[in-house]
């Protein structure tokens, strides 16, 4: 809503009612039904870019929204916006008429039309349509002052996010390159032979993660059910089925805390290759990304915030132990559970307890030490198994796992196992998370059924998982989730039950 007080508020809308009156007793019906356009705007300013003053011989219909009138006289201009760009439209009361040129002079921001004529240059170099006849589509009746024009209260565009597109040309560019982005992202996988897939949404166990579920219930079935807080063990179940290459980019929920790169709803690409392992997921990674930002960006030095975040493959490797040794001189390897603790004290690592396991230790001081200095690309490899229960343990070290996270700018972007296809570790594996979650006050539970699974026989597997939202977020250089996110979570206004609203 407009930043005005509710009466001025009340008489902007009601001066919009009276103008909508006076349009229908024209005989004008201010919401139409439907307009053919023979062009978008930007086709249109691409084919006449080296016009001259004369009027094109060529005729288009563009519409779009209003975004401001100027009358002069017997004679007016309006900008319209449409999805990909923004022309300018000129309206002479002797080219369209006595009627029309009044309907004209009733326009406001915000209105929607459609207009018809040839092309030309303004004496001011604008390109622009000589209007020969125009349509009112949709009469709006929100006041648009001119102050939204680029709109900037930042809470605003967010919960109301068709004024943000509508005023802010920046951040209709960051939404289109999002679905460009994913659209890139789902063409590369089946040139390649994947296969999308869908899983349930609603599951009657949740599991594939740390996370805190959302909670529902079914009336018929008369049973709890949870939002799913990643597809894994299910997409898991296809490729015992036989689906060898098979990926889900899909929305995932977590009932947790809402920060600059946390929403409760967000976007996952989840995939899994029968035969490969996480070396084999590397590649993919880095070449999937690599060919998004090389054809939808072209450059590889990207601009985020006051640094510069240099793309180039190939992007470095490095295990978790020598990230910590890198950033803090510590070694953490062949260290036991006592010595990891003390080490995390005196390295200021929060959130340790002394029940904690030697690999969450090792993560935890990872986490403090080493991976807010991860800005270039870089694979981080080897995790403590006692923190990858679905990855395969190291043949040489099997305290550590065949996983891998992808850092970027300090942000982990994806995450990658070679998975554990031996059904005997695994429960093992996921009873003691269990058992550890059950210490923290929290049951988890386990899917037998995905015990099963791996019962009949899962191939050697690799599996990958990309967090949509915050790869948009690096290739847009925006610092909020909220700003990659048409309709981010927000906490009510008081009195509102709509959080949304």
């Amino acid at each position: 809503m407009v930043d005005e007080a509710d009466t001025t508020e009340k008489d902007l809308r009601r001066l919009r009612k009276e103008k909508l009156e006076k349009i229908v007793s024209m005989g004008v019906d201010p919401y139409k039904y439907r307009f053919c356009v023979s062009d978008e705007i930007a086709a249109v300013k691409k084919r006449h870019a080296d016009i001259g003053e004369e009027k094109s011989e060529e005729k288009v219909t563009l519409a779009g929204r209003v975004m401001g009138t100027r009358l002069h006289g017997k004679a007016g201009f309006a900008d319209i916006l449409g999805q990909d760009d923004k022309i300018q439209a000129y309206f002479k009361k002797n080219a369209i008429g006595e009627e029309s040129f009044e309907l004209y002079k009733l326009l406001e921001t915000g209105d929607i039309i459609g207009v018809t004529g040839p092309v030309f240059r303004t004496r001011m170099g604008e390109i622009t349509v000589w209007v020969e006849r125009f349509d009112l589509l949709t009469k709006s009746l929100m006041p648009f002052p001119e102050k939204y024009h680029g709109l900037q209260n930042v809470e605003l565009r967010y919960r109301k996010r068709y004024l943000d597109l509508i005023s802010n040309p920046e951040v209709r560019k960051t939404f289109v390159m999002r679905s460009k982005i994913i659209s890139h992202t789902r063409n590369y996988l089946d040139s390649r032979g994947y296969l999308e897939v869908e899983t349930p949404i609603l599951q009657p166990l949740y599991g594939g993660a740390f996370a805190r579920p959302f909670v529902t219930y079914h009336n018929y079935l008369d049973v709890k059910l949870y939002l799913r807080i990643a597809p894994e063990l299910y997409l898991k179940k296809l490729s015992v089925g036989g689906l060898e290459k098979i990926y889900e980019i899909g929305k995932s929920f977590r009932n947790e805390d809402i920060d600059a790169q946390h929403n409760p709803e967000y976007t996952l690409l989840e995939l899994y290759e029968a035969y490969s392992d996480y070396n084999g997921m590397m590649d993919l990674t880095e070449s999937l990304i690599c060919d998004i930002i090389e054809k939808q960006i072209g450059e590889f030095k990207l601009p985020f915030g006051d640094r510069t975040i240099d793309f180039t493959p190939p992007w470095k490797r490095m295990t978790m132990a020598d990230a910590i040794r890198e950033f803090s001189d510590v070694d953490v390897s062949g260290k036991t559970g006592e010595e990891l603790l003390e080490i995390a004290k005196e390295l200021n690592v929060p959130d340790v307890t002394d029940d904690m396991l030697k690999g969450e230790l090792i993560g935890e001081i990872f986490d403090t030490v080493a991976q807010p200095k991860l800005i270039d690309p870089i694979f981080v490899i080897n995790h403590p198994a006692d923190i990858s229960p679905l990855a395969r343990r190291l043949k040489e070290d099997p305290d550590f796992s065949e996983r891998f996270e992808l850092f970027i700018n300090g942000w982990e972007i994806a995450n990658a196992f070679t998975e554990l296809t031996d059904p005997a570790q695994q429960l093992e594996n996921l009873q003691r998370q269990s058992e550890q979650r059950e210490k923290e006050g929290e049951a988890h539970p386990i899917d037998q059924d995905f015990i099963d699974a791996l019962e009949c026989g899962l191939p050697p597997t690799g599996g990958l998982g990309i967090g949509m939202d915050r790869l948009v977020m690096l290739l847009t250089d925006s610092r909020s989730i909220k700003d990659v996110l048409f309709f981010p979570q927000m906490r009510p206004k008081s009195g509102e039950g709509d959080s949304r609203s």
